[in-house]
């Protein structure tokens, strides 16, 4: 039963939920989350933590990189069954649509990265 508290904890904040929905596109880096949902460092990684601790994440290593995605090896499990919910529950939703967006613009930065575009500074989301 603690386990099943801990999904739906996960799930009680919006940012979580806006994370699930960029991580749905594709593997992020805790840089490109705070690209997509313009949020500080401190907020995308204390909230990618706890939905990995509530097993909706994997992690994986690249070097210096921390890469998420969904956990789709535990396709059967409590958290795995969410997500699907969550995908179409968060289908036509305007913000969801928006982060998705910024995603396809969201870059990896920090050491081996190409150097920002001239005259954006590292992490900068652009502004509609």
């Amino acid at each position: 039963m603690r386990d099943t508290v801990k999904a739906f904890k996960a799930l009680s904040d919006e940012t979580r939920l806006r994370i699930l929905n960029v991580l749905l596109e594709r593997e992020c880096c805790v840089c490109e989350v705070m690209q997509a949902l313009d949020i500080s460092q401190s907020r995308a990684s204390r909230n990618l933590g706890i939905l990995y601790d509530a097993g909706f994440l994997s992690l994986r290593r690249d070097g210096l990189w921390s890469l998420y995605s969904i956990d789709r090896q535990a396709a059967e499990s409590f958290p795995a069954n969410l997500v699907q919910v969550i995908e179409k529950s968060l289908a036509g939703d305007e913000v969801m649509a928006r982060d998705r967006e910024r995603l396809s613009g969201a870059r990896r930065v920090g050491p081996g990265c190409p150097a920002p575009a001239a005259g954006r500074r590292p992490g900068a989301v652009a502004r509609p």
